[in-house]
């Protein structure tokens, strides 16, 4: 068995290595980018964002772009103690 931790699903290895390399350089992240950072597929992001109940996003020009520092918040207002919560 593989114990190489870079085996996640498919593609989100890379993203995730792209999240570490472009987080020194940028922090923003494209959809792809910013689902592999908090966990997600780039597709749930994007269902997210047409209902409203996603991380906040910008558009630069026609791109998505997330801050890392508008998912980490994301994703703490979201922590739970209790799986009987909401």
């Amino acid at each position: 068995m593989d114990n190489d931790h870079t085996h996640v699903n498919g593609n989100s290895a890379q993203a995730i290595e792209g999240v570490s390399r472009l987080r020194f350089k940028s922090p923003f992240l494209n959809t792809k980018q910013a689902g592999a950072y908090i966990g997600l597929s780039g597709r749930t992001l994007e269902k997210m964002r047409c209902n409203g109940c996603g991380p906040e996003f910008r558009k630069h020009g026609r791109y998505v772009r997330y801050h890392i520092e508008a998912l980490d918040a994301w994703s703490a207002a979201h922590s739970q103690q209790s799986t009987a919560q909401p």
